[in-house]
């Protein structure tokens, strides 16, 4: 691994002229095509393609990592409370606007990974001389386009649209375009990450680097978005589902999701790690055998190399080097309740602690880690080494500890990497994927739901073997309800959880609606003179400043200065973006060719 490092390092910082970062933050439409390795004394051989590609793993999703990938995944999902935080609150109460913090900063950053993909592919494909094999070339291509399927997945599940194009330079030439609508978006990244399954290599150039199995397995992810979106069979254009509350879900894609995650399970090199707490530590958190794909950063460095996303979850300088903002960063009440209250029906509804998972998530008071603490006989105690948050339990998933303990964090760089996909879910996926229709039910609010579950022998084997590494009991069945439950726990702080909301609204959009109304959003729960966690008996649901969500928040508004450079992605007068059908050429990748 250190090689690898080393290896990015180097590159990354000799080929950092081609990427603009300001244009990450600045405007997703003025992405100039600022590589440089469009040239003939550059692409001559092998390595050469392989090195650029280097900075599709970090660079180009800084800004992402930075304050997005848990502000949107954890915080619109009510894992994340954080009062003071201007790019987490308004989409935790649901108050955004197109002049919110962090929307055009998000939209920018994904399209970026967009841009310099295509530019990567274009420079490959365009500039390699003779002394490149075609393999490498096609590996290349499949790398850049493993980075593009992804950007364009979380556009599509974010915007519920998006402006799709292969050319970076002539959308910088012609950006006034057309978004192209949710179910296009999906399935291009679905056509680009398939592309990337048949062509990656089996085995991965490198640690850290991607192979067909990474792509199979965020395959199962992909697969259960376009499940919900249309009616029954390849995706054509012409069978998209209209109606947002069936309950019913594309057979086709539900098997295409089964056969992608065993394919990964049983064909790739990745095997769920014994030990919870070893996906987290400091010493085995970085390209574990359990990690599909993480984003790659350098320790020591700084910029677009660096993890910078640790600096906003740490609560103090005692547990991270250098700026530490977390400290109003708190586990959310609903979140906390799940992980040490959780009624547990496979216990007669016995109130279950998920210990495990909870302790290495959450910090909370009494909480002991040895890891945080540079004297072997004197661990950090939370709540006790120094003074407990003073709203809620705050969050120890990507804390790691200062340079004293761990020998490599800096100043506004943990050095770690940021999971993106991990072998856990794809088991999770498979679950998804096996759910039926069994009743219909009434839950605890009073609402109408239609009950899934599966008895899938399959299913029930990865996910009881999720739940045994917690110290959990193993189920004989399992329900939507539970998959929700264990998906949440198992994730928690790993960008994750609001989009398998947002998936299951695309069938179930009213439960999902009423599920996020009915959570404990804005809350502070934390006793100081008890060091009690609980809420206060004068909180109501849904919490202070939190509005009341409708359909329209399962997706996010284009940012004002988007729409003010490109007037077509302003709503109409009925709140709607107008789209027009993506223009797909012919399929390259068969269903035999995948499976």
């Amino acid at each position: 691994m250190r090689i690898m490092k080393t290896s990015i390092l180097k590159y990354t910082i000799a080929l950092a002229g081609m990427i603009s970062l300001g244009s990450c933050a600045e405007d997703f439409l003025d992405q100039e095509n600022s590589y440089q390795l469009g040239q003939s004394n550059f692409f001559t051989s092998d390595d050469a393609v392989s090195q650029a590609v280097y900075p599709l793993y970090s660079y180009v999703w800084y800004d992402f990592n930075d304050k997005f990938y848990y502000g949107m995944g954890d915080g619109r999902a009510n894992n994340i409370t954080a009062q003071y935080s201007d790019y987490i609150y308004p989409y935790t109460n649901f108050t955004e606007t197109g002049l919110s913090t962090g929307l055009s900063e998000a939209w920018g950053a994904l399209y970026s990974v967009v841009a310099q993909s295509n530019n990567t592919i274009n420079n490959i494909t365009n500039f390699s001389t003779s002394g490149v094999g075609e393999t490498a070339k096609r590996q290349g291509v499949a790398e850049a386009r493993f980075m593009r399927g992804l950007a364009y997945w979380y556009i599509g599940s974010l915007w519920g649209c998006g402006i799709i194009y292969t050319n970076t330079q002539n959308l910088v030439n012609n950006y006034v375009l057309s978004p192209a609508p949710l179910a296009d978006v999906i399935e291009f990244a679905i056509r680009d990450m398939e592309y990337a399954a048949v062509n990656l290599p089996a085995s991965s150039p490198g640690a850290g680097r991607v192979n067909k199995y990474a792509a199979y397995g965020m395959l199962s992810r992909f697969y259960l978005s376009m499940a919900g979106l249309t009616t029954s069979g390849r995706y054509d254009g012409s069978n998209v589902t209209t109606d947002r509350n069936t309950g019913t879900r594309n057979e086709y894609y539900l098997n295409a999701a089964k056969q992608a995650a065993m394919k990964a399970i049983n064909e790739g090199p990745y095997k769920l790690l014994g030990n919870y707490a070893d996906l987290f530590a400091a010493s085995t958190q970085n390209n574990n055998d359990e990690s599909m794909f993480q984003l790659q950063f350098q320790a020591g460095a700084s910029s677009g190399l660096a993890q910078s996303m640790t600096r906003f979850l740490a609560w103090s300088t005692q547990v991270n080097q250098g700026n530490s903002w977390g400290g109003s960063t708190y586990c959310s009440w609903d979140l906390w309740e799940e992980l040490k209250q959780y009624k547990d029906e496979t216990l007669d509804n016995s109130i279950v602690d998920d210990a495990i998972r909870r302790h290495y998530s959450v910090a909370s008071y009494g909480e002991a880690y040895p890891e945080l603490s540079t004297d072997p006989e004197k661990p950090y105690i939370y709540g006790e080494t120094e003074s407990a948050g003073s709203q809620g339990a705050n969050i120890k998933k990507y804390v790691i500890g200062t340079n004293a303990v761990n020998g490599f964090a800096v100043n506004n760089n943990s050095g770690i990497n940021t999971y993106m996909l991990r072998l856990a879910e794809v088991y999770l996926n498979y679950v998804d994927a096996c759910l039926q229709y069994a009743q219909s039910s009434v839950d605890i609010h009073g609402n109408a739901q239609m009950v899934f579950q599966t008895t899938d022998a399959t299913a029930l084997k990865l996910f009881n073997t999720i739940r045994q590494r917690a110290g959990m009991p193993a189920k004989q069945k399992v329900t939507y309800e539970d998959l929700r439950h264990e998906f949440r726990v198992e994730t928690a702080f790993e960008g994750l959880y609001w989009y398998f909301l947002v998936r299951r609204g695309y069938y179930q959009q009213t439960e999902v609606v009423n599920y996020v109304n009915n959570q404990h959003r804005n809350a502070s729960y934390y006793t100081a003179s008890t060091h009690e966690y609980k809420l206060p008996d004068t909180y109501v649901a849904p919490g202070p400043s939190v509005s009341v969500a409708t359909a329209a928040n399962l997706t996010l508004p284009i940012a004002d200065t988007d729409q003010t450079k490109n007037p077509l992605l302003k709503p109409d007068a009925s709140g709607n973006i107008q789209t027009i059908a993506y223009e797909f050429g012919e399929r390259e990748v068969t269903d035999a060719d995948l499976f």
